[in-house]
């Protein structure tokens, strides 16, 4: 498994060196805080698992929940596993709208 946020696209693995005392380098791997969560999707119905980052989430509930986090948020800063949801979010919408 990846070590990317499927929320945001910008959250990965990052590289960098140690160095020692006496000044020696040597490559190291920045990992992000990856969790496991299951967001309420209100518009679906139901809940939606992700892997992220708690400060994805902490955006996400500032944003008044996943729903309009997903549908205010443009495209490029978005992961493409938020993408296919925010595409099924956009869908039940216009059903809902087209019913009306």
């Amino acid at each position: 498994m990846t070590k990317k946020c499927q929320i945001d696209a910008n959250k990965s693995v990052l590289v960098g060196n140690n160095v020692s005392h006496s000044n020696r380098k040597t490559k190291r791997r920045f990992l992000p805080n990856m969790q496991n969560y299951s967001l309420m999707s209100e518009i679906l119905g139901t809940f939606v698992k992700f892997r992220a980052t708690p400060r994805s989430v902490r955006t996400i509930e500032h944003n008044n929940g996943l729903d309009n986090f997903l549908l205010s948020t443009p495209n490029s800063k978005l992961a493409s596993e938020a993408i296919k949801i925010k595409r099924r979010i956009k869908k039940v919408i216009l059903k809902k709208n087209n019913k009306i």
